[in-house]
């Protein structure tokens, strides 16, 4: 069939965005699910940092590629393997499938699925290959769902069935930001009832993982070095909300600090800002070649734990229905992770309003 979508030409084209363009609304081929695939007609797609990194070349991708990972649909075709999702149902796209046959798999969300992380990086469905071309050229798929499109052709493992009483444009921010920080908060820092919870970078990821904190009854620290999102922070429930240099004055300390910015200095806050005994989870995704400091003496004298979580440590197909029942219950106001609307010709001005640090979660619909 004939699609619509925004297709990154090549990394590493310098901002403004605007200018260079290095996103094109284009015209694709997208071809039939194959036995254990879904066609999805999606809703709602969330413009993500993971999107930026691959525009801007931090994180090396396959080009051209039809970008966006993001995202809620409904889905028009199942393959004749898929028994459990039918044609009407709603679905969350989710940007790492999970083969459930590696070791990895057997680590409950703690390591990234070895098939999924390879078949990312190729451009591929988890399934081998690409469903996608233009003009008989082949088009890398990105991370598995490339949603920034009118229609897509997913692996069943790469989506999580949702009801339908949960609308596209919540459904969509499930599947990353909510999976992403709210994951660092439960599954990746072993928090304990009622503990607070500190949060340093309040982007779309950290403002989730604020949500979820909330959400989940623990009080919230919000670091930023932005002054609209610490306002922003504070009224999405912080209890506090301090720049970095605000937040050392104080002396704060936090038995768990979720670092969520994706840069070394957002890094070395957030180790300072955990408490002794406490835990640093790290769920930013910095450049490959970044560098931070931290003491080492302090991580054994203080008894310190540092934990890496990608994905927020998540097994989509056990967290997506748990966020989706918290919003059902009015408990986890993910509407808030909203910033603003894209038109589906103006990816690259998004994509420049991201880079500007501003935007939280920018929602492009179809």
């Amino acid at each position: 069939m004939r699609i619509t979508g925004a297709v990154l030409e090549e990394s590493g084209r310098p901002g403004p965005f605007a200018e260079s363009l290095p996103l094109t609304v284009d015209e694709l081929d997208l071809a039939e699910p194959g036995p254990t695939e879904l066609l999805v007609r999606i809703e709602a797609a969330g413009i993500c940092h993971s999107d930026l990194s691959v525009v801007d070349g931090n994180r090396p991708r396959p080009t051209p590629m039809l970008l966006g990972h993001e995202a809620a649909g409904v889905v028009e075709r199942a393959g004749a393997e898929v028994r459990d999702v039918r044609e009407g149902d709603r679905v969350v796209l989710t940007f790492l499938p999970r083969c459930g046959d590696c070791a990895a798999c057997a680590t409950d969300g703690r390591l990234p699925c070895e098939r999924g992380s390879a078949a990312n990086g190729r451009g591929e469905l988890l399934g081998g290959g690409t469903r996608l071309s233009r003009r008989g050229e082949p088009i890398a798929h990105h991370l598995g769902a490339s949603a920034f499109a009118d229609h897509a052709v997913v692996d069943r493992r790469s989506v999580v069935k949702v009801p339908s009483t949960v609308p596209p444009e919540v459904a969509a921010l499930l599947g990353c930001a909510v999976l992403t920080g709210g994951g660092a908060v439960l599954n990746a820092s072993g928090v304990r009832d009622g503990e607070p919870v500190a949060i340093v970078g309040l982007g779309g990821v950290g403002t989730a993982a604020l949500l979820v904190a909330r959400a989940t009854g623990h009080p919230v620290i919000a670091v930023d070095a932005v002054e609209s999102k610490l306002a922003h922070a504070r009224a999405c429930g912080a209890d506090e909300a301090w720049t970095p240099e605000q937040a050392a004055e104080r002396g704060v300390r936090a038995p768990v600090v979720v670092e969520a910015a994706g840069h070394p200095a957002a890094f070395e806050t957030a180790f300072a800002l955990t408490a002794a005994g406490g835990t640093t989870v790290t769920v930013g995704l910095p450049r490959a070649d970044a560098r931070s400091s931290i003491p080492p003496l302090t991580v054994t004298s203080e008894a310190r734990t540092v934990v890496g979580s990608y994905l927020g440590s998540s097994v989509p197909a056990r967290d997506v229905p748990a966020y989706a029942d918290l919003w059902l219950d009015g408990r986890l106001p993910v509407e808030r992770l909203v910033s603003g609307r894209v038109a589906r010709g103006d990816n690259n001005r998004a994509m420049e309003a991201l880079a500007g640090g501003g935007a939280l979660r920018q929602l492009i619909t179809f």
